[in-house]
């Protein structure tokens, strides 16, 4: 059985080196396409020891990590999401960022994305956040690599109220599995009110 929890403080920052491979791992698949490396994630996941409001939720098989979701407040990522943010009508101190949410494909079908929102939902709301928001990397519908049957979360973010933010597109670099150098990306911002 897998058990889901929260994680905080000392506890997520102990966390953070299984979550870095987690993503590397979860992230490699269609759509993100990430080839990743362990120092990049090291410093990208620094926000999260760094932010005092911070949460992770965490899901173990035992005790071997098999799913994580981050968040922190949103002008925690001021710099990389505020610009695509600035004309979406709620101010960044209002909304709480839910920044990755991973899950190895054999623990999938089970509600832990469920789990995963509903934890980061309440952290948010706990901290007198009005919005809730993440971003999703936008590939063609005929791109090269999109598996066969593929279906895309857009179906489950909406159900729990999420729907894009017209004109909120932040750009990423990354260099994904068939590529020699990073390239761009775009990520559409999806929110809902709490």
């Amino acid at each position: 059985m897998i058990a889901v929890g929260r994680l905080t403080g000392d506890a997520l920052t102990a966390a953070l080196p299984d979550v870095a491979r987690l993503r590397i791992e979860v992230f490699r698949a269609f759509p993100y396409l990430y080839d990743g490396d362990l120092a990049y994630e090291e410093s990208y996941l620094q926000v999260y020891r760094e932010s005092g409001d911070a949460i992770l939720v965490g899901a173990w098989d035992g005790d071997r990590l098999v799913g994580a979701a981050t968040g922190t407040p949103m002008e925690d990522h001021a710099d990389d999401f505020g610009a695509a943010m600035a004309g979406c009508g709620v101010p960044l101190e209002r909304i709480f960022y839910c920044a990755e949410s991973v899950l190895l494909p054999g623990c999938r079908g089970r509600g832990i994305g469920h789990r995963f929102f509903d934890a980061r939902e309440a952290h948010a709301g706990a901290l007198g956040r009005t919005h809730c928001a993440f971003c999703a990397v936008v590939r063609p519908h005929d791109h090269p690599r999109r598996p066969e049957g593929y279906r895309p979360l857009d179906g489950f973010w909406r159900k729990r109220g999420y729907a894009p933010v017209e004109g909120a597109v932040a750009r990423f670099r990354w260099k994904d599995i068939d590529s020699a150098a990073e390239t761009d990306h775009a990520l559409q911002f999806w929110m809902r009110a709490l």
